[in-house]
């Protein structure tokens, strides 16, 4: 007993650290919560925050400070919604991905298919303060609306613009009532700046989840798992509908762009809500996919259509996330720190040489999330968040005008083509979009694409046109009663209960700010918090505050924003098992594995369909990037022994 009292004593010390001054007072009740080695944890990253000096670390320790900051959330920010059948089915028979999401995770064949509730990465929102406590539309006109654009230099471009509306329409879209609701300028100062002074929108449809916490839910109309469904569709009728049932490809038109129906609309997995950029993307995945199947068929005669496309779609949903993961968002987050902890997640630390050679065979540090011998889910049956949708609302990305190169042109300098015309976006959207993309085509799109760089996530840069929007139903139609956007996405945070900036940064183990000088250091930012919120932080909508905070150097996002994209970024390969159990020969081909293997980004993607292009009009390192930018400076110094960057 004696023996036992100095290790006693030890952790009576050792937890009254974690009460003390030391730890920020609002943090406390959470930490309280927590096991001691997570204690301990949650000790090493708040002295780190407290410093703000995560993201000037040396690349090997910016990397632990993330990847204990990733088992904290996965530990505390990750709640289930709604239960689950327990229902089993034979992982064999269903070694492809289905039509609906259904049969991936290992013991419940429901989990992560359409229709199911989205997760929560923190409780429902606590605010005392109503749905237009301030009032949405005066949030959108004094803090959101463009004044002039304000672009992002040349590390993101219309590509990459394009690239995140094309994840979304993979992974999220909320069932709507239909019950509707309408909201009105009523501040006669601000109703002169509105597009639309009163308009009209569906409600969230609230689903009782049939559980204590929380019990009211909302569900998701498209599949969360990272399976292509933004090209192959959520069910079996859109499946059906995109499919030829010739040697498994996908129906496209001769000119390389989506093919329509009589009403104009694209034939494609996901066509809510597209524009022309949106369009190319599934176009240029069409086109992959069925160079898939090609090549499938040259070595493997005997099999069928229906094998083609199931090993097809297998090979072609593995190439976009393993771009998205270390392509698009070490373009997104352009630190050393994030290129190294991106690469770790696809291959680990030991890289891609090892795992090519070894393969998977030391664990998910060591050789990565892909190729785990099953799936984690640490607990929490898989789905794409409430918070996640929130913190993906960037569409301060989209410019007023696309301006159209000439790519036939002779004068022709640094690979970058003479301006032909502006467009207004406006005519780049919908149907009309459609047949302005068809005129264009698919090789000028791109190329104009690549060389326009695309928006800042900043306030007052939320584009014009989409406060006064003709928005699409399910099926592609345009709806009658246009929409502002801007207004809009405020409200939905509000009525999902996602919690207000300062609450959601304390639910994710972050400082909250107690004054306004504490998220910006820019004066006309603090000017304009203060007139609408007043000093009350608690006040401060999410989507304000991430887009007023002030930005690490690199990233094109906030802080916090990013936080949630760590945990998901993460969660979407591990909790997968074609990204695990089912990531091998057997399931993918040895051909399509080597397929996966082999691309790297999506330069490699172009370079496969239009062999001179990127030869021709690219400059720079990353397709994703302004293309006549300067390349990325060679730097010998191994990645995991650089300082920050």
């Amino acid at each position: 007993m004696q023996e036992s009292l100095p290790f006693f004593l030890h952790i009576m010390a050792f937890s009254g650290l974690f009460s003390s001054p030391f730890i920020h007072p609002q943090l406390q009740h959470l930490v309280a919560k927590m096991t001691l080695l997570d204690s301990f944890l949650f000790y090493v990253v708040h002295f780190v925050d407290k410093l703000g000096i995560w993201h000037r670390l040396p690349v090997i320790l910016g990397v632990a400070y993330l990847g204990i900051r990733r088992h904290l959330h996965q530990r505390y920010n990750l709640l289930h919604v709604g239960g689950t059948n327990g229902r089993t089915y034979d992982a064999d028979e269903f070694a492809y991905r289905t039509a609906d999401g259904t049969c991936n995770h290992p013991s419940d064949d429901t989990v992560g298919s359409q229709g199911t509730f989205f997760g929560r990465n923190m409780p429902p929102s606590t605010s005392q303060y109503g749905l237009l406590e301030p009032h949405p539309t005066v949030v959108a006109t004094k803090l959101l609306a463009r004044k002039e654009f304000i672009d992002n230099g040349d590390q993101f471009n219309m590509i990459a613009c394009s690239w995140i509306q094309f994840m979304i329409h993979d992974w999220i879209d909320h069932l709507e009532d239909t019950e509707q609701v309408e909201i009105s300028a009523l501040d006669q100062e601000i109703s002169s700046e509105c597009p639309l002074n009163s308009f009209k929108f569906f409600k969230t449809k609230k689903v009782p989840t049939g559980s204590p916490h929380p019990k009211i839910g909302s569900l998701n109309t498209r599949t969360p798992w990272w399976d292509g469904s933004v090209i192959y569709g959520n069910n079996n009728e859109g499946m059906k509908r995109v499919r030829t049932f010739k040697d498994g490809k996908l129906k496209i038109s001769e000119d390389g762009l989506l093919q329509h129906d009589e009403k104009g609309i694209p034939i494609s997995g996901d066509v809510r809500n597209c524009w022309a950029g949106f369009s190319l993307l599934q176009a240029l995945f069409v086109k992959e996919h069925n160079a898939i199947c090609d090549m499938l068929k040259v070595h493997y005669p005997d099999l069928v259509d229906e094998q083609l496309y199931r090993h097809a779609r297998l090979v072609t949903s593995a190439v976009i996330a393993k771009i998205h993961t270390i392509d698009w968002t070490v373009e997104l987050l352009k630190t050393d720190t994030l290129l190294a902890g991106m690469r770790i997640n696809w291959y680990g630390l030991l890289g891609k040489k090892f795992k090519d050679l070894f393969g998977h065979i030391l664990g998910p540090i060591l050789s990565g999330l892909v190729g785990l011998k099953k799936p984690r889910d640490h607990g929490v049956p898989y789905s794409m968040t409430e918070e996640f949708v929130s913190v993906y609302r960037m569409h301060s990305l989209l410019p007023e005008n696309f301006v159209l190169r000439d790519i036939t042109s002779s004068t022709s300098e640094d690979k970058c083509p003479p301006v032909l015309e502006e467009v207004p976006m406006r005519k780049l959207v919908g149907s009309e979009g459609e047949r302005s993309l068809s005129r264009i085509g698919m090789e000028q799109m791109l190329v104009s694409m690549g060389h326009q760089a695309c928006g800042a996530v900043t306030l007052w840069n939320y584009p014009s046109w989409m406060r006064n929007l003709v928005a699409h139903d399910i099926n592609g139609e345009d709806r009658l009663d246009p929409v502002d956007m801007a207004t809009m996405e405020i409200y939905r945070d509000r009525e999902r209960g996602v919690a207000r900036y300062n609450e959601f940064r304390r639910n994710l183990l972050l400082i909250p700010i107690s004054k306004w000088e504490d998220l910006t250091d820019d004066d006309d930012v603090v000017d304009a918090l203060r007139e609408l919120y007043g000093d009350d932080m608690e006040k401060l909508d999410l989507l304000v505050g991430l887009h007023a905070e002030k930005k690490i150097r690199g990233f094109a996002i906030s802080e916090t924003a990013f936080f949630i994209f760590l945990l998901i970024a993460s969660r979407r390969l591990e909790a997968d098992r074609f990204f695990t159990t089912n990531f091998n020969c057997k399931t993918y081909t040895e051909k399509g594995l080597d397929w996966v293997n082999k691309t790297e980004t999506l330069k490699d993607v172009i370079d496969r369909h239009f062999p001179e292009m990127t030869r021709k009009f690219m400059r720079c390192s990353s397709a994703f990037s302004v293309w006549d930018s300067m390349p990325t400076p060679a730097n010998y110094i191994p990645l995991y022994l650089r300082s920050a960057s």
